[in-house]
C-alpha cells in the first residue's frame, strides 16, 4: 500500500502525547516538533488519525517540499504538482498560508494569492476552466508553510480543526478546547481510572467540556465520529468505501464502550452553564448517561455511592496586586472541599499562576505546562491523602496586623534605608515630572527592590496623603523577616514624605477574602478631594482596600475627557465613576454609567456632581454582563459613540449568577459592547491580568489596536505589564 508523508498539528506542548497517539493508531517513523508531529502512514492510517485523535488540530497530507527565495520560487514550486490528480477544474479550493522567518514573503494573505495563482493558472492553461474559491467548505484545501527559505506544500485532510468534534453550540463560549480538554485528561490519568470503573467529577464544569471528553475517553468514541464534514471529502483521491469500514468500526466501538460507561458528574453554581452543559452533552449522544447539579463548589461532594476517581477542573484564572485576593476564597474553598470529601481521589485542576495551587493546601506533582490558546497555564496534579499531607494554613489576617503593630513599635528594620534611598531618587524624578504635568495623584514606589515589596501611592489634595500596598513576599521569604522589612517602610514613611503617620494607610490585600475587597475595611466615612485633569474626584484611604481611583490609568480617562466632546459615553463596570466625570468634564453630550455595586454607583454620582458638567447622566445599577447581554439583543439597541469597558479580572460575586472570568468571557463581552456602538464610535478595552491574551481571531470582524504603550503613565513605567489597553472599532 502507498505510504504517505503526513504531518499532523497540535497545541504547543501536547506534542509528545500527540506522538504517543499517532503510534497506538499506527503511524510509522515518528518525529516530534514544535506544535505538530511528522509522521508516515497509508490513506488508513491518516483517516483512522482524522477520527481517532483526541490532541490533534490538523492533519496534513505532503505533497512536496522545496526551496523559496523569492515570490517565483513559490509559484513555481506549487505549479509543478499535476493538481488535476487532487480536484477537477470545477471544484472550489481554499489555502492557508503561513511563514516563519522568511526574508521573500511575510505577508500571509499575499502568500495566499500566489499559491492560489499558481493552482488557477495551470487547471485554466489544461481545461480553459478554473477553480473556484470557497473559504467555508471547499474541495480541497491546500496549505503551505514558509520556514525561512524551506516550503511545505501539503493538503489538509481535516478541513475544519479536529478539536471541533460537533457537539458545542458555537454560540457558547467555552473557556478551553476539546482537544486541550482530552490533553488534560489524559495526562491526569483518567484513561486508566476510567478503565477501573473510576469516577469522573467536574466541580466548575461550565459547558461541560471536561465532562464530554472524560466520557468519550471512557466509552471509547471517536472524538471525529459526529463531524459531518473532513478536508478529504472532496479530494480526488478520497476512498469512500475505506472510509465507511472506519466509520462502521467506530459506531461498534462506540456501542460496545457506552456499556460499562463509569459514573461521570458535573456541579456548577451558574444555571446557564449547566444549561449548555445539557445541551453538549445531549448533542453528544450521552443524554441520562452525565449527571448535572447545580452546587457550589463548597457544597461538592461525591454521594456515597460514587466509586472514588478523578475530580478534574478548569477554575477561573486571576491575578495581579488585589486579584489574587479575588480569587482566594475560591480556591481554598475549593481546597477545602478536596480535604473533606475526596480523600482518596486523585485531582487535576489547570491554573495560569502555579502560586495559585498553594492556596488549596494540598501539596501537588511536578507541574506540567500546557498552552490555553496562547496563554500558558500548568496542570496540577494531586493525591487526596489524609492530612498529613495538607500544607498548614496561613495565620489569618488579624494575628499579621497585630504583629505589624507590634514590630512598628519597636525598633523597626534598620535596613530600610535602602528603601528610604530609593523613594527619594524617585521622588526628585517623579515630583519634577508631576509639577510639568499638573498631576497630584501617582505611584513613588513599585517594589523597585525585591526586599521591600510595596507600592507606594502620594496623593494630594488639601494635605498629602501615602498609601502603602503589600504584594505578597516570594515563598522563599520567610514570613517574620517579610514583616519587619513591612514595618521598616512604615516607619520610614512620615518622615520620607514629611507628613503625621495619621497620612500613612496600609492596605493589607495578600490574606484577604474576594468579598473584602468591595466591603468596608472601616468606617470612618472620611472622604478627601483630589484633582486630576481639570475634574474633581472623591477619594477615601482608610474604608476600602482600594481608594476609589486606579492610578494607572490616568491616561486611559484624559484620553476619554479629550474625546468625549458632543459625544454619548458608557462607562462599563464604572466603579466610583472617575472615566465618567472625565468625559462629562470633556464636553459629552450624555454618559451612562453602570455598575452592580450601589455603594460606587452613588460614590460616582457624587464624584459627578462635584463638577459642574452639563449634559445628560445615567446611573444603572446591574450586573454588566447580563445589562450588555440584554441591550446587544434589543431590536433598537442603544447607541454610543465612545464606550469604556474595563471589567474585574475574576468574580464570583453572589450578586452575579455566573462566575466571571476575564480571559474566557472577555470575546462575548467585548462582542456585546461592540454592539453598542454608533457608526464611527470607540471602544477601549482595558484588562488588569497580566497573563491576558486577545482572542484576535475570534474577534477578527473588529478593528483592533493595541494602545497599551500610550496608555502606560511614567510613574507605572517601571511596570509596563500593570494593564492592557486596546482601541476597538467595526
Amino acid at each position: 500500500m502507498t505510504s504517505f508523508s503526513l504531518f499532523a498539528t497540535s497545541p504547543k506542548a501536547l506534542e509528545q502525547l500527540l506522538a504517543d497517539e499517532l503510534s497506538a493508531l499506527g503511524a510509522q517513523n515518528i518525529k516530534q516538533t514544535v506544535a505538530g508531529v511528522a509522521f508516515e502512514g497509508t490513506l488508513e492510517t491518516a483517516y483512522r488519525v482524522c477520527l481517532w485523535s483526541r490532541i490533534a488540530n490538523r492533519v496534513l497530507l505532503v505533497l512536496d517540499t522545496f526551496d523559496v527565495g523569492s515570490q517565483d520560487d513559490l509559484y513555481r514550486g506549487v505549479k509543478k504538482i499535476n493538481w488535476f490528480e487532487h480536484l477537477k477544474p470545477d471544484d472550489s479550493i481554499a489555502v492557508t498560508f503561513s511563514a516563519k522567518n522568511s526574508k521573500a514573503i511575510n505577508n500571509t494573505h499575499f502568500g495566499a494569492l500566489k499559491v492560489k495563482d499558481a493552482i488557477v493558472d495551470q487547471m485554466r492553461a489544461k481545461f480553459n476552466k478554473r477553480p473556484s474559491i470557497d473559504t467555508e467548505q471547499p474541495s480541497l484545501r491546500v496549505n503551505v508553510y514558509l520556514h525561512g527559505e524551506k516550503a511545505q506544500l501539503s493538503i489538509d485532510l481535516s478541513g475544519e480543526s479536529l478539536h471541533k468534534r460537533g457537539y458545542r453550540d458555537i454560540n457558547i463560549k467555552a473557556p478551553i478546547k476539546e482537544n486541550l480538554a482530552a490533553a488534560i485528561l489524559i495526562r491526569s490519568g483518567w484513561p486508566a481510572i476510567a478503565k477501573q470503573n473510576g469516577s469522573l467529577l467536574d466541580p466548575m464544569c461550565g459547558s461541560g467540556t471536561l465532562l464530554v471528553e472524560g466520557a468519550m475517553i471512557a466509552a471509547d468514541i471517536a472524538p471525529g465520529l459526529l463531524r459531518k464534514h473532513y478536508g478529504f471529502s472532496g479530494w480526488k483521491k478520497h476512498d469512500p468505501e475505506l472510509w465507511q469500514n472506519l466509520i462502521d468500526e467506530a459506531e461498534r466501538r462506540k456501542s460496545d464502550g457506552l456499556k460499562t460507561l463509569p459514573m461521570i458528574v458535573g456541579f456548577d453554581q451558574s444555571r446557564h452553564s449547566l444549561n449548555a452543559a445539557a445541551l453538549h452533552i445531549e448533542r453528544a449522544g450521552f443524554n441520562g448517561k452525565i449527571h448535572l447539579e447545580r452546587r457550589d463548589i463548597a457544597d461538592a461532594r461525591p454521594a456515597a455511592g460514587w466509586p472514588k476517581g478523578l475530580l478534574v477542573c478548569n477554575p477561573p484564572y486571576g491575578e495581579r496586586l488585589g486579584d489574587a485576593e479575588e480569587t482566594a476564597e475560591l480556591y481554598q474553598k475549593f481546597g477545602d472541599t478536596l480535604k473533606a470529601g475526596f480523600v482518596g481521589w486523585q485531582a487535576s485542576l489547570i491554573v495560569s499562576d502555579p502560586e495559585l495551587g498553594f492556596r488549596l493546601g494540598i501539596r501537588s506533582q511536578k507541574p506540567i505546562t500546557l498552552y490555553n490558546g496562547a496563554l500558558e497555564c500548568k496542570l496540577l496534579r494531586m493525591t487526596i491523602a489524609d492530612a498529613a499531607f495538607f500544607i498548614p494554613k496561613p495565620k489569618n489576617r488579624d494575628e499579621r496586623l497585630a504583629q505589624i503593630a507590634e514590630s512598628v513599635t519597636g525598633s523597626g528594620d534598620t535596613g530600610a534605608e535602602m528603601f528610604a534611598n530609593r523613594v527619594r531618587k524617585n521622588l526628585k524624578k517623579l515630583s519634577k515630572w508631576a509639577k510639568q504635568n499638573q498631576i497630584d495623584c501617582y505611584r513613588v514606589y513599585d517594589a523597585d527592590l525585591p526586599e521591600y515589596a510595596v507600592a507606594v501611592d502620594l496623593y494630594r489634595g488639601d494635605k498629602t496623603w501615602i498609601v502603602v500596598q503589600e504584594y505578597e513576599p516570594p515563598k522563599s521569604i520567610d514570613p517574620d523577616k517579610a514583616d519587619q522589612r513591612l514595618a521598616g517602610v512604615l516607619a520610614e514613611i512620615p518622615d520620607l514624605f514629611g507628613i503625621p503617620k495619621e497620612q500613612a494607610f496600609l492596605k493589607i490585600r495578600r490574606k484577604q477574602k474576594s468579598s473584602d475587597q468591595y466591603e468596608k475595611q472601616g468606617h470612618n466615612n472620611e472622604f478627601h478631594v483630589i484633582e486630576e485633569g481639570g475634574c474633581k474626584l472623591r477619594v477615601n484611604f482608610a474604608d476600602y482596600l482600594d481608594t476609589g481611583l486606579f492610578l494607572d490609568h490616568r491616561p486611559m480617562r484624559l484620553r476619554i475627557q479629550r474625546e468625549a466632546k458632543g459625544k454619548r459615553f458608557l462607562n462599563l463596570f464604572a466603579y466610583t465613576g472617575s472615566a465618567t466625570v472625565h468625559a462629562a468634564v470633556g464636553g459629552a453630550k450624555s454618559t451612562t454609567t453602570v455598575d452592580m455595586s450601589k455603594t460606587y454607583l452613588d460614590w460616582a454620582e457624587q464624584n459627578l456632581a462635584l463638577n459642574a458638567a452639563g449634559g445628560d447622566h445615567e446611573f444603572i445599577r446591574a450586573d454588566c454582563l447580563e445589562w450588555l447581554a440584554n441591550e446587544a439583543k434589543q431590536p433598537y439597541t442603544r447607541q454610543y459613540d465612545l464606550i469604556f469597558l474595563d471589567p474585574p479580572t475574576f468574580s464570583n460575586s453572589k450578586r452575579m449568577d455566573d462566575v466571571f472570568d476575564i480571559q474566557n468571557d472577555h470575546v462575548e463581552l467585548i462582542e456585546n459592547a461592540a454592539a453598542l456602538l454608533a457608526p464611527g464610535g470607540v471602544l477601549y478595552f482595558s484588562t488588569n491580568f497580566r497573563r491576558f491574551k486577545l482572542d484576535t481571531e475570534a474577534l477578527s470582524e473588529l478593528v483592533i489596536e493595541d494602545i497599551t504603550a500610550a496608555t502606560i503613565p511614567e510613574d507605572f513605567a517601571r511596570n509596563p505589564k500593570i494593564h492592557y489597553c486596546w482601541r476597538i472599532s467595526e
